[in-house]
C-alpha cells in the first residue's frame, strides 16, 4: 500500500489533506524571506493516538514529518520540507484539565498562549511566559522553542514552567515525562530535553504547566533617551540594582515611529529609544520600585520619565511593545533576529547593531527584552528587492556574530530552526554539538523529525 493509502486508512476522513490549494497554508511560517518546500500530505489530527498513527505510518515509508503547530515560527522551524508530512497540531486546542488547587493546567498543544491566561483569570492565576505573540502563537510550538516573553525578567520562561509532557516519539512510541509532584528526581530530565527540542526528538502532544498567582496591579514607567547608548546604560544600571521589575523592554527610534504611525499614541518620535518598565510587587513596594527606576533612568541621561497606576494607560503602552512586531510586518519583509548578551552588555550590543546597519546599508529595527538582554533586531527589507535582502542578511550575520563576540547567544527564544545552524557549533562547542547529534539520532535513527533544521 503506498504512504498517502495507508496514512488515509490510518486517520479519519478529513484529516489528511493532499491537494496543493488546500495544503499551500500550511507551508509558511513567519520566516517569510525563506522558500518553503511542498509537502506531499498534511495531516489534521485530532488526538495523541491518531499522532501516533500517522507518524507510524510515516515511518514505516521513510517519510519526513514537519511538526507544526500555529505557523508563528521566526526561524523557519515549521516550514515546510519537499515530499514530507507536514503533521498540523492545529485542532488538538483543548483546556484538558485546570486544577485551582495545585496550580496547574494541562493543555494539549494546539492551545494558544493567550488563551490559558483568559482561561485561568478567573481563578487567580495565570501563566507567565507571555511572547508577543501570544494572541496567535501556540503551546506546542512554545514547547518547542523554549519561548519566554516579556516577562521573562522575573518570572523566567516556557522551561521553567513545564512540568509533564506527552510525547510521539519519531517511530510513533507514546511516552510520559516528567511528574505530577513539585519535586521529582528519579531518572533524568526528559522533559528538561524536549523543551526547546525545536521537535527534532518528538512531537509533544499533551503537556502540564505550572501557574502563578495573578498580582493585585502593577506601576507602570516609560522612559525616553536621546541615545541608544544611554537608554543600555540604564537597563544595564537597573539590572545591577535591588530592583526587580517584572518587564523591562526597549523600542529603538524606528520602531517607535512605526507604531506612532499606526496608533497615533503620542511618543516622542525624536527619542533614540523608549524604555518600558513594570513593577508587580505588592503594594506600596511597586510604586517605590518604579520611583526608583525613574531615578536611575534619569541618572543614565534619559530625557524624559513618567509612570503611572492606571491599567489601561498601562495595557496602552504594552499594546504599543506587542504591534512592533505586526506594525513593521505591514512595511516589507522581515528578517527577523533574536540575539542574547548579559545585560552589562547591553550598551556594547546595541552600538555593534547599529554598526552592522549602517556598513550595509540595512535598515534594522531594535526592539526586545531589555530585562533579560535578549534584543530582536529586526531588519526591514522593500518587498522585490534581492539587493535590499542580500544587505540585510549580511548584517544579520554580523549581529549574529556580534552577540557571539561579547559571549552572548545566537537565540534567546525563537530557535535555531534553519537560519541559525551556521554559527551553532561556535556558540555551544564541536563536542557539545556531536554529543546532541547522537541524541538525536538515538531518538530518531532514521533522521524523520524536522530535517534539514540545527541538528
Amino acid at each position: 500500500m503506498s504512504f498517502l493509502a495507508e496514512l488515509g486508512a490510518a486517520l479519519p476522513d478529513g484529516t489528511v489533506l493532499t491537494d496543493p490549494d488546500v495544503t499551500d497554508r500550511f507551508r509558511m511560517d513567519r520566516t517569510t524571506w525563506l522558500t518553503p518546500g511542498c509537502p506531499v500530505a498534511v495531516a489534521l489530527p485530532t488526538t495523541t493516538a491518531e499522532v501516533a498513527a500517522a507518524v507510524k505510518v510515516a515511518a514505516t515509508h521513510r517519510v519526513p514529518i514537519v511538526p507544526r503547530g500555529a505557523g508563528s515560527s521566526l526561524c523557519g522551524g515549521s516550514q515546510a520540507i519537499d515530499g514530507a508530512l507536514t503533521l498540523s497540531l492545529e485542532r488538538m486546542d483543548r483546556i484538558v484539565d485546570l486544577d485551582t488547587a495545585d496550580e496547574l493546567v494541562v493543555v494539549e498543544p494546539g492551545v494558544m498562549n493567550a488563551d490559558i491566561t483568559r482561561a485561568t483569570s478567573e481563578h487567580g492565576l495565570f501563566y507567565p511566559p507571555d511572547p508577543a505573540s501570544r494572541d496567535f502563537c501556540s503551546i506546542g510550538g512554545n514547547v518547542a522553542t523554549n519561548a519566554g516573553g516579556l516577562c521573562c525578567v522575573k518570572y523566567g520562561v516556557t522551561r521553567d514552567y513545564v512540568q509533564r509532557l506527552e510525547v510521539v516519539l519519531a517511530d510513533g512510541t507514546v511516552i510520559e515525562t516528567g511528574h505530577d509532584t513539585v519535586k521529582g528526581v528519579a531518572g533524568l530530565d526528559m522533559t528538561g530535553l524536549f523543551v526547546g527540542s525545536e521537535g527534532t526528538l518528538g512531537i509533544v502532544t499533551r503537556a502540564m504547566l505550572r501557574l502563578r498567582r495573578r498580582p493585585s496591579g502593577a506601576a507602570t514607567m516609560v522612559a525616553f533617551f536621546p541615545t541608544l547608548t544611554a537608554a543600555g546604560r540604564a537597563v544595564a544600571s537597573i539590572a545591577g540594582s535591588e530592583l526587580t521589575p517584572s518587564l523591562m523592554e526597549i523600542m529603538d527610534r524606528a520602531t517607535v515611529n512605526v507604531v506612532e504611525d499606526a496608533l497615533g499614541m503620542g511618543l516622542d518620535r525624536e527619542a533614540a529609544s523608549l524604555l518600558l518598565l513594570q513593577s508587580d510587587a505588592p503594594e506600596p513596594l511597586r510604586g517605590t520600585e518604579v520611583a526608583r527606576a525613574a531615578e536611575l533612568c534619569s541618572s543614565a541621561g534619559a530625557s524624559y520619565t513618567a509612570a503611572t497606576e492606571d491599567p489601561d494607560e498601562a495595557e496602552a503602552l504594552m499594546q504599543a511593545r506587542r504591534m512592533a512586531g505586526p506594525v513593521l510586518e505591514q512595511l516589507g519583509e522581515l528578517i527577523w533576529d533574536d540575539v542574547g548578551v548579559r545585560r552589562s552588555r547591553i550598551p556594547a550590543l546595541l552600538g555593534r547593531i547599529e554598526e552592522a546597519g549602517e556598513r550595509h546599508g540595512a535598515q534594522v529595527q531594535t526592539f526586545g527584552h531589555a530585562g533579560d538582554g535578549n534584543m530582536h533586531p529586526t531588519l526591514l527589507v522593500p518587498r522585490d528587492d534581492p539587493d535590499a535582502r542580500r544587505r540585510a542578511l549580511l548584517a544579520f550575520d554580523d549581529i549574529v556574530e556580534a552577540a557571539l563576540d561579547l559571549g552572548g547567544t545566537i537565540t534567546g527564544e525563537h530557535g535555531v530552526g534553519s537560519i541559525k545552524a551556521p554559527f551553532l557549533e561556535r556558540e555551544v562547542g564541536r563536542a557539545n554539538l556531536a554529543l546532541q547529534r547522537r541524541i538525536k539520532r538515538t531518538l530518531d535513527p532514521d533522521g524523520l523529525l524536522n530535517p534539514g533544521r540545527w541538528l
